[in-house]
């Protein structure tokens, strides 16, 4: 059962563990869809106001509602693009971020506290990982910014602050929770998941055939390259990462799309992307199997920390025309929210900084 200072994380639970739960403590089940409607519209115990005064007190006793707070919001004057700083119960913050699309509202939600990967040119992992979010923190996310914005949200990309399959088992009760038509009703067709290529997981994904679309956070087209920007390549090299989208993509019929940052001087070359196009070609058209393959070029957000440089339009251009003379479809991903630092790590790590920068002013007193 998930705990929250000793307490049951009711927002973690689907609705037949809530029935459970009540069931524990003398009160009929079918309270349970009840309280997950209300906890799915942000409304904590207290709001329940078709739940007797003496249900609510009894399990304020033995269990919490628990929604991030917003510590932070910044609004893009370009194109309005929302970039939330929430709060955690334990004090920690994450990132999320609320994106409007003509096909509806986005937002981008963190999936850990910090990030155990190591990819060099990310601020999310800088400090590395503190802990794995709860299921409740990650539908959380979802609940707050809706909520805040007064906008439905109908699609959700796992692309925030931590690895998503590093927290797996969280991950995948998430999925279940936000799809849940007594809930957000947000189905897996319009979930992005993006990782940087735990190839177990993948497989283990592939299994529950849950129809979301998988990215994975390529980079690089070469071992040496990779491993050096990535260390999950360590573990996984290319030709197994590739092989496990091949195993993905034949269980699910699902697309998935690779990421590709772009870093000046690095990976950004006209010979590398000729290099990138055979190494995709090689890994996925095996066995004569049809794979559509979808390759999203992103510049490098420029953090202080990686020395990393953002490639100019020109080389982004022309190494998004090579990959297509080439066959694979490419595009460069539009960059929202320019004005206030929208991708992820970037104002954690501010916060956490300033953070650091009081801590050492008051040891200096």
């Amino acid at each position: 059962m998930y705990k929250i200072n000793g307490k049951t994380d009711l927002l973690s639970l689907d609705i037949p563990e809530l029935e459970n739960f009540l069931a524990d403590i003398g009160e009929p089940k079918y309270r349970a869809k009840q309280i997950f409607s209300w906890m799915h519209r942000g409304v904590g115990l207290d709001g329940m106001t078709n739940l007797s005064k003496k249900l609510r007190e009894t399990v304020a006793e033995r269990a919490v509602v628990n929604l991030p707070t917003v510590e932070q919001k910044l609004v893009s004057k370009l194109d309005g693009t929302v970039k939330y700083l929430f709060g955690l119960w334990d004090g920690n913050v994450i990132e999320s971020v609320f994106m409007r699309y003509k096909h509806g509202n986005t937002i981008c939600i963190s999936s850990e506290v910090g990030c155990p990967m190591g990819c060099k040119f990310c601020a999310s992992t800088i400090g590395g990982l503190v802990r794995k979010l709860l299921p409740s923190e990650l539908l959380g996310q979802v609940i707050a910014a809706q909520n805040d914005m007064g906008e439905r949200i109908s699609n959700i990309v796992m692309m925030g602050i931590g690895e998503p399959l590093d927290n797996y088992d969280n991950v995948v009760k998430f999925l279940k929770l936000v799809g849940d038509p007594e809930g957000l009703n947000i189905g897996s067709r319009h979930i992005s998941l993006s990782t940087c290529g735990l190839v177990d997981k993948i497989d283990e994904l592939a299994k529950l055939d849950l129809q979301i679309t998988l990215s994975i956070s390529l980079h690089a087209a070469d071992d040496e390259t990779r491993s050096s920007i990535m260390p999950v390549n360590n573990r996984w090299r290319i030709a197994e990462l590739l092989d496990a989208c091949r195993r993905y993509f034949a269980a699910t019929g699902r697309r998935i799309s690779f990421e590709y940052t772009l870093i000046a001087g690095k990976n950004d070359s006209p010979e590398y992307a000729r290099r990138l196009a055979a190494t995709l070609k090689h890994g996925l058209y095996k066995n004569s199997q049809p794979f559509p393959i979808h390759v999203n070029l992103i510049p490098v957000n420029e953090v202080a920390e990686t020395g990393f440089t953002r490639s100019g339009s020109a080389a982004v251009n022309e190494f998004a025309r090579i990959l297509g003379t080439l066959g694979i479809n490419a595009t460069v991903r539009r960059k929202l929210g320019s004005d206030i630092n929208a991708s992820c790590g970037q104002l954690r790590r501010a916060r956490l900084k300033a953070d650091e920068s009081e801590n050492q002013t008051a040891e200096n007193i």
